[in-house]
Order: C-alpha cells, then sequence, then structure tokens
C-alpha cells in the first residue's frame, strides 16, 4: 500500500483568496491547516490564465504550445496523455475526477465529446485515465450534477443564474443589491449547491475503495467562477456593506484610467468597452461603469462561496481520517487562474499577464508518513509540476513527454532544480477577428510579457514590471530607458525557453 493523493482544485480563485496567504475577511481554516503543515508556494503561475488550457496543463504535464488547447474552446485530443492514466495503468491506483473537467467545451449542443455526453447517457466513465467521472459546472449544463439536481430538486435549478441571454451571448445582467455584473441571488438550499455536491460524491467515492487501494482523486470545485450566485442563504456570513473593499482596488476612475493608460491599449479597450479579448466576459458590460459598492458586494460574494469551499474540503479530510488513510494521502490545493475582483477597475479574465490572473494558491501537503518537514518555497513553480509530482508521490519515473519537475520541498532544492523562472502564453482569436498573443516569464522579481504581432499589435509593444517596487503591477516599465538592459535580458531569456509547439494546431469549435 502506498500513498493516496487528493488533488483540490478551484476554479478562477486568486492568490489572497485564502488566509494562509493574507485574506483577513473570508474564513478559511481547512485550507490553512494544509499549508501550515506542509509546503506553501508562494510563487506558482498557471501556464495559461483560462480554464481549458490551463486544465490540460495540468493532466497533461505539458506546456499549452505542446499539448495545442491554446484556447478556451478547442478540445484536448482524445489522445492525450494523462497522468490519471499513468497511475492507473504503471500503478495500478484507483482514479477519479468529481466536479469541473472541462477538457472538452461546454457549448456542446449535438453531444459530441463524451465529458458532456455520459450522464445523459448514465455512464460515468471510463476516460481520460480516470475510472470514474461525476462532473459539475458553475452554472448547471449537460452534466452529472444537472442529472442529479433534476432527480433531487428540479426547481433549484431553476435558482441558478443564466449564464448566456437569448442571443446565446454571455450574459451581463446585474442583480445583489448594487446591480453589480453576474451578481444574482440563489435560492437553492446550501446542501443541494455544487460545492457540497462535489464533496459528497467525492467522500461517496472513497467509500467505494477497499482500505488498502491506492487512489487518486480529482476534487474539483466549480467556484468561486462567476457568475457570482451561491446559496442565498449564505449570504449572511458576509454582508456586502460591512465587507471591505480589497487592497487591490485602485479607487477612482481618475486612478484606475491613469493606470491603465500606462498599459497597451486592449487594456483600456476593455475598461471602456471598446473592446472584449475573451469570450468569458460579457461583451455588453463595460468595466467603467462598475462602482466601489458594486465591487464590494462581488467581493463579499466571492468571499461566501470560498468559505463554502473550504467548509467542504474540511469534510473530505475528516473523512480520510475516519477510513485510516491520513498518514498516507498527500494533498495538493490549487485553482486553474485567478480573477480581476475590481483590480485595476477590471472583471473577470483574459489576455492580461498579472498576478491577478497568473499568481496561483499552491500547497502540497505530502502524506505524514513521508516526514516532510513544513515549509515555504519562494521559487518560481508551475502547474506543468503537478503531473510530475503525481507520479514521483506514486513512485514512478517522471515520463519524458511531462515538460516539468517534481516540485521541490525548498528553495535549497528548488535552486538544485535550476528553477530560475515560471512561463506563461496567451493566443486567442475572438469573434470579431481580433488576435492576441503574449509570451511571458517571471524571473528574480521581474514579470515581462511580450507581444507578438496580431490584428492590434505589430509584436513591439509589451510590459515589465518590478514586482518588488511595484507588487500590484501599476507601472509599466517596457519603454523606461533605465530598465533597458534589464529587458533586453529577459527578452532573451523568455526566447531561449519558449517551450516546444505543436505541429498541428488544433481546431476551435466553440466559445467555451
Amino acid at each position: 500500500m502506498g500513498r493516496k493523493i487528493l488533488f483540490i482544485t478551484t476554479d478562477q480563485m486568486r492568490f489572497d483568496a485564502i488566509g494562509a496567504n493574507g485574506n483577513k475577511v473570508a474564513r478559511t481554516p481547512a485550507i490553512d491547516k494544509l499549508a501550515a503543515e506542509g509546503i506553501n508556494y508562494s510563487r506558482a503561475h498557471n501556464q495559461n490564465v483560462v480554464c481549458m488550457p490551463a486544465r490540460s496543463t495540468m493532466i497533461t504535464g505539458q506546456y499549452v504550445s505542446t499539448h495545442g488547447v491554446w484556447m478556451n474552446g478547442v478540445p484536448l485530443p482524445a489522445d492525450a496523455p494523462s497522468v490519471a492514466a499513468e497511475l492507473h495503468d504503471r500503478k495500478g491506483y484507483k482514479t477519479s475526477l468529481i466536479g469541473k473537467a472541462h477538457f472538452e467545451p461546454f457549448l456542446d449542443p449535438e453531444l459530441k465529446f463524451y465529458e458532456n455526453r455520459m450522464a445523459r447517457v448514465g455512464e460515468y466513465g471510463p476516460h481520460r485515465g480516470f475510472d470514474h467521472m461525476e462532473l459539475a459546472s458553475h452554472s448547471p449544463l449537460i452534466l452529472h450534477y444537472n442529472e442529479w439536481m433534476k432527480k433531487h430538486d428540479p426547481e433549484g435549478l431553476k435558482g441558478f443564474y443564466r449564464n448566456l441571454n437569448d442571443k446565446f451571448q454571455v450574459n451581463a445582467a446585474g442583480g445583489g443589491e448594487t446591480g453589480g455584473c453576474q451578481l444574482h441571488y440563489n435560492p437553492i438550499s446550501r446542501e443541494h449547491y455544487h460545492t457540497d455536491w462535489v464533496a459528497d460524491r467525492t467522500v461517496a467515492w472513497l467509500d467505494s475503495l477497499q482500505a488498502d487501494d491506492d487512489w487518486f482523486c480529482w476534487m474539483s470545485f466549480p467556484d468561486p467562477h462567476h457568475p457570482w450566485d451561491p446559496p442565498q442563504s449564505e449570504l449572511n456570513r458576509h454582508p456586502w456593506k460591512e465587507t471591505p473593499l480589497p487592497d487591490f482596488y485602485p479607487g477612482s476612475k481618475d486612478k484606475i484610467e491613469d493606470i491603465l493608460k500606462g498599459k497597451p491599449r486592449h487594456w483600456m479597450e476593455y475598461y471602456t468597452g471598446e473592446r472584449v479579448t475573451n469570450f468569458e466576459a460579457p461583451p455588453e458590460f463595460r468595466p467603467c461603469d462598475m462602482t466601489a459598492d458594486q465591487v464590494q458586494e462581488i467581493n463579499a460574494f466571492t468571499h461566501v462561496e470560498n468559505e463554502l469551499i473550504d467548509e467542504a474540503v474540511a469534510k473530505v479530510m475528516a473523512h480520510i481520517e475516519a477510513r485510516g488513510w491520513g498518514d498516507d494521502v498527500d494533498v495538493i490545493f490549487t485553482t486553474d487562474h485567478g480573477e480581476f475582483q475590481g483590480e485595476y477597475g477590471l472583471l473577470f479574465k483574459g489576455p492580461y499577464h498579472v498576478d491577478a490572473l497568473m499568481r496561483l494558491p499552491f500547497i502540497w501537503r505530502p502524506a505524514k508518513s513521508a516526514g516532510v518537514a513544513p515549509g515555504a518555497v519562494s521559487k518560481p513553480v508551475g502547474q506543468v509540476d503537478l503531473a510530475p509530482t503525481f507520479c514521483e508521490i506514486a513512485g514512478l519515473d517522471v515520463p519524458d513527454w511531462m515538460q516539468g519537475q517534481p516540485l521541490p520541498l525548498t528553495d535549497t532544492q528548488a535552486d538544485k532544480q535550476g528553477r530560475e523562472r515560471v512561463f506563461t502564453e496567451w493566443d486567442c482569436k475572438h469573434v470579431d477577428g481580433t488576435t492576441v498573443n503574449l509570451r511571458t516569464i517571471h524571473r528574480d522579481g521581474y514579470t515581462i510579457t511580450a507581444y507578438l504581432p496580431g490584428t492590434i499589435y505589430d509584436g513591439t509593444e509589451g510590459e515589465l514590471y518590478d514586482l518588488k517596487e511595484d507588487p500590484r503591477q501599476w507601472r509599466n516599465l517596457w519603454d523606461d530607458p533605465a530598465y533597458a538592459a534589464l529587458k533586453s535580458d529577459l527578452l532573451a531569456d523568455l526566447k531561449d525557453h519558449m517551450p516546444p509547439v505543436r505541429e498541428d494546431k488544433l481546431e476551435f469549435v466553440a466559445p467555451v
């Protein structure tokens, strides 16, 4: 009997969403306990700042350019490598994914993709190396959670925010008390909300196992992704008027515009509503119209969602202890990407390579039987390192097709691994034909982003931030003569560390 693996992910969670990373509003004692007992990585980045590319990196251990899922709506090929398959086939692990997968597009009316079809045909896998899948999305769609709700709470299905409007565009309708974009009062009962459902179905799957089974369980919560519609009964945890505005909110429109003027043009164009460069941002939403009260209420709803996740984590951890597995389970907690939540006066995400979207909560609590001392790692790591880490935990050699390394347990070990930088990339083509292509590294406290040629940039533009002096990344140093030598050095380093590019470009088939 070896070490088991509980892999916990959320969807669209900021680095500073949890107490262990400085949050002073949301109560996250279960996740904070994992950080205190394990390794907390303070400079972990995703390799792409939207769902499908990031999740494809998690399962393959490959960079976006290599696995090929270059934006949402590009399905990961059915024959793509999978760390779940490695654990299952080479080491005999029982494997499951409970919650949000999103390796295949959600907008799939013809049910071309098995992820979307399996619930309708009464199946639970196997798929992509997982023996068992029970799938959910934030807004109930065609997955197992939707079918479960039809049987147990059909009225509850009607209470969720309607994410698509009658034109099949992302809905910009507001709610709550402030009318904030995609805020919504959800009358669903707490026990039927998808956060508790994911935890309960995880517990049920664990109960299907023998005591001596080795297992890998990916428990994937759909929250705190927009729309912000947690159970209304839970909103009294954080009344929005009593919830402070986040420190990262710049404040006045003059201050926001002053910050955005120093960034490449699509930042300001998004703020004013002139141009949208991400499918999940409602085309009718203009960030410049968002009030401070709306930011305050959106953040209050988000804190509630994060507390519900924390309590769900506590429930599953208690069950693992009750099953007698407590000493032999490695737990890794992270998310796919971040969320603006009012930072820079913006909402949602897109082609913006700053900490709000790139920097991740990232915790590894090794099994107690491994005898690893708690600590913290400040050196850069990434989602590309997750799959190799799962292999190392299971006692497997890391396969050649994985491009990351097992996570270091100390900064000293990170130095020995040569961890100097972490790489993030973005490519998109929007409905109006707009293309934006970014390549980024974070190294030595600096983040540099090169803009590749596209429809609105000619390849000479970019961003450079000194996070030691400017942790909010308000001042773009790209054109500052004092940083010219550093910029040249970082750009050369970026060019030298571009990952291999897949020869056949995968097809975009759906908006999300």
